[in-house]
């Protein structure tokens, strides 16, 4: 598909040559063609009915139902007398040009549908363009603004649990919406590598714990020690006061308590690292509770203290937010040491003092509501005014997740067993099996598409059931269809090599394109950059995950009559094959917003 066309300048030209529309802030039509159609529609509206303004009625255009492309509803303008008169006085007024062909009135509604040559030329031309370069779907809109992202951030030798699973996979989303929304984006994996835990996991150590076992893998070594050492603690007492009294130590920077802790971290974030880019996730930086300076953690309690916010219980401090009915909350234990609420605090006046951020995200789950709500209260109450620039996205829980065999859940165990699934269900077609380069790699692909696809599918304020049976099925709306629709138009070039190279866009013949399954694929394809910049304001995958099914779908209605293979008529198998391809970028530009890799051959 290459061309030595230029993306917005060929856009901008094809426009040139269309009905001139004005200007409407917030649009980028070289970006988001359907943007064109909309201020059409409103350009028309408005010469009816002249005391609404263009932008007025722009921001009342709403895609249609089935059959219709664009819906206004006339009531939302409040224009008073009766809505027919209205209706009638647009039906009047409306002459069909290269945007708009027809309008029908309906009760309430003005139903539009767009000018179909126009839509083929306009769409395919600027998906083409714009997917070289990456960039379909994505707009300007937040040039200048910087986001600082917290996510996943697993405590370093507890199991990688599913709520960690469930903040990878959102927060690598987020990450990638707001960087194709155009802001300036920082990932941090804030890891759990502080607190009394790495005290008893150093008692814990000294019983149970192996050099070899430890450069095999750190972070299933640290959690046996650690659920050992918490066994032996239930029976003995003691071994508590030790894993304190040791932590202690490590606080006060006592370099023998340090030493064996800082291998841990090393040799766990490597570790981590490794997951990470199997799950196609990377962040900015690695940082940790360790690394908060004590110096804003100790002025926070200062300032609390001053402001009469301070309850001293048993010489344990905490913070006393009961008129905010949001209860207390411990800031310093009574031995003197630090807690994650403390770490908190400090840790995002140093990320502000850092990054000047113009919103920083938790993604944490909903059990955490209440710490969130407190840390962002203490925050404010000690008048820093960037407190209202954070924001907590949560989520459900998963419920019923364990390997097939029951037994508690690596995220490495996950991946490896949707891999061997996936692996085994290839195997059974040797054709196709054969001529896959990599099976393995391919297999765990497909396998980490089926968690994440079921984790995205829904709100993610819902829990959901883990299901690894619905999960890796190739029917329904699941992660390997998605990659099996991609898999299928990405193997068009191969099966078709006749009619490549294809011509540049200006030269293919979109009036060919005459099925309305045709029709429906294009129109999809116009509505991408809607989803993206949805994406961004209700921070759910589940509206990707939908538009990639519905793509998806629309594809698979149209394979059997809009066919390229067998096709006798050059040129129309040419406009096909163009479309299609232009379906495979959108389908793959997807995928990679949920931070899928799509496949080529499966």
């Amino acid at each position: 598909m290459a061309t030595a066309e230029t993306s917005l300048s060929l856009i901008s030209s094809l426009i040139a040559n269309l009905p001139p529309l004005p200007q409407v802030p917030g649009t980028e039509p070289e970006r988001a063609v359907l943007d064109s159609f909309r201020i059409a529609i409103a350009k028309f509206v408005v010469e009816a009915l002249p005391s609404l303004t263009v932008e007025q009625v722009y921001n009342g255009v709403d895609y249609g139902k089935k059959g219709v492309d664009f819906t206004i509803a006339l009531p939302r303008f409040r224009l008073g007398g009766k809505v027919d008169e209205h209706a009638k006085k647009v039906l009047d007024k409306f002459q069909p040009d290269d945007w708009i062909e027809n309008v029908v009135h309906d009760k309430n509604f003005l139903h539009f549908t767009c000018r179909t040559p126009t839509l083929f030329r306009l769409i395919l031309s600027q998906v083409h363009d714009l997917s070289q370069k990456s960039e379909y779907g994505t707009n300007t809109s937040g040039n200048g603004k910087k986001l600082v992202i917290e996510f996943s951030s697993p405590n370093i030798a507890k199991s990688f649990h599913v709520g960690h699973l469930r903040s990878t996979i959102i927060g690598a989303f987020l990450t990638n919406t707001y960087k194709a929304n155009g802001w300036d984006v920082t990932s941090v994996n804030y890891l759990g590598d502080w607190g009394t835990q790495f005290g008893l996991i150093a008692v814990g150590f000294e019983k149970y714990g192996s050099e070899e076992e430890l450069e095999k893998d750190a972070i299933k070594h640290l959690y046996d020690v650690y659920v050992k050492v918490n066994a032996d603690a239930a029976e003995n007492p003691d071994v508590k006061v030790q894993a304190a009294s040791f932590f202690k130590r490590m606080e006060d920077g006592d370099e023998s308590a340090l030493v064996n802790w800082r291998k841990w971290r090393e040799l766990s974030v490597q570790k981590y690292i490794g997951e990470y880019e199997r799950l196609n996730v990377k962040f900015d930086h690695y940082i940790g509770e360790s690394l908060v300076g004590k110096e804003w953690q100790d002025k926070a309690l200062e300032k609390l203290t001053e402001m009469n916010l301070i309850d001293d219980h048993e010489g344990a401090k905490l913070v006393n937010l009961e008129k905010y009915k949001m209860g207390k909350a411990v800031l310093r234990k009574k031995d003197g040491t630090s807690i994650y609420l403390t770490r908190d605090i400090g840790g995002a006046i140093e990320r502000y003092e850092k990054y000047k951020f113009d919103k920083m995200i938790y993604v944490v789950g909903a059990q955490q509501d209440l710490h969130l709500s407190q840390f962002f209260k203490i925050l404010e109450l000690m008048g820093f005014d960037w407190a209202n620039r954070l924001e907590h996205v949560n989520f459900g829980m998963v419920l019923g997740m364990s390997t097939r065999k029951g037994t508690a859940v690596f995220l490495n165990e996950i991946i490896k067993e949707a891999a061997s699934v996936m692996h085994d269900q290839m195997k059974k077609n040797e054709e196709k099996y054969k001529s896959v380069e990599n099976p393995e790699e391919v297999s765990q692909e497909i396998g980490i598409t089926g968690v994440k696809i079921q984790d995205m599918a829904a709100k993610r304020i819902n829990n959901y059931n883990f299901n690894w049976d619905r999960m890796l099925s190739f029917e329904g709306d699941t992660g390997p269809y998605l990659q099996y629709a991609h898999v299928r138009l990405a193997s068009l070039t191969r099966k078709n090599p006749e009619l490549l190279p294809l011509p540049p866009p200006g030269q293919i013949d979109t009036s060919l394109l005459t099925e309305p399954s045709a029709r429906d694929i294009a129109f999809l394809l116009g509505s991408y950059p809607d989803v993206v910049k949805t994406a961004l304001k209700t921070h759910e995958p589940s509206g990707v995950v939908t538009f990639a099914f519905r793509l998806s779908h629309a594809i698979s209605s149209a394979w059997e009559t809009v066919i390229v293979k067998g096709e006798s008529d050059i040129e129309k198998a040419r406009a096909r094959m163009w479309l299609y391809l232009c379906a495979r970028d959108v389908l793959g530009a997807a995928l990679r917003l949920l931070s899928i890799r799509p496949l080529e051959r499966m």
